[in-house]
């Protein structure tokens, strides 16, 4: 595991105890980079995950590791953002790579698969409180949302793209001359509308090109993920 420090203030969140379930499958989110020699397995992991049905599995490539020899060609300063938006949330003091946030909540190691898993199971066996579903017609996608409980507070609505399969080869940095595998490389985190869950949420969003998308809602400030669907 490669840790970036970086000193960061907010509101402590207990991160590690189950505070709710997602309607849909489980978002496990994972920041990695090209330059780290750690993620590797963390990244063929994400691989095994992207294959199940009760997983969104999506690779976000930071890119505070590109300065010791290798720049990352999916790396996105947008993602770096999130992460660092996770620790503020959990009142962390750094972030790492690999780094895995299961359904918003948890941050852990990413090269543990045995406790991945289990807040996974956790996860899918809470009952959901919001309900979603998503129809693709042309350039376009309809999203409903049905709120299961009252409370439920800011929500936001995102669009997620991401490409699968993409392979790299590293010629400089810790993985010279490594071949590497990565799936679900996330191209685009896109913010479609803000929602109070109070009520029926149901609109369209535009939608171009052919990589692959999840709508997501999520709690205001990088809190839980409520619910999750993919855009056939």
């Amino acid at each position: 595991m490669r840790k970036f420090a970086i000193l960061v203030t907010g509101m402590w969140m207990a991160l590690g105890t189950l505070a709710t379930a997602q309607s849909g499958p489980v978002v496990v989110e994972l920041y990695t980079s090209q330059g780290c020699s750690s993620c590797p397995p963390a990244d063929e992991f994400l691989g095994k995950l992207a294959k199940r049905n009760d997983v969104i599995a999506l690779s976000l490539h930071v890119d505070y590791w590109d300065y010791i020899g290798w720049k990352d060609i999916f790396a996105n300063p947008k993602f770096t953002d999130r992460q660092h938006a996770y620790a503020r949330a959990a009142g962390k003091r750094m972030v790492y790579t690999p780094q895995m946030v299961v359904a918003g909540q948890e941050l852990v190691v990413g090269n543990k698969p045995a406790e991945v898993g289990r807040l996974i199971r956790a996860h899918n066996n809470a009952p959901a409180k919001v309900a979603i579903s998503v129809k693709r017609s042309g350039n376009k996608v309809q999203i409903t949302a049905n709120p299961l409980v009252q409370g439920l507070g800011d929500l936001v609505v995102q669009m997620v793209r991401f490409s699968d399969g993409e392979i790299v080869r590293v010629k400089r940095g810790e993985n010279a001359g490594r071949k590497l595998t990565y799936s679900n490389v996330v191209t685009e985190w896109r913010v479609l509308k803000k929602w109070n869950g109070a009520s029926q949420l149901a609109f369209a969003a535009n939608m171009k090109g052919n990589d692959e998308c999840v709508i997501i809602i999520q709690a205001a400030n990088h809190g839980s993920i409520l619910a999750a669907a993919r855009v056939r």
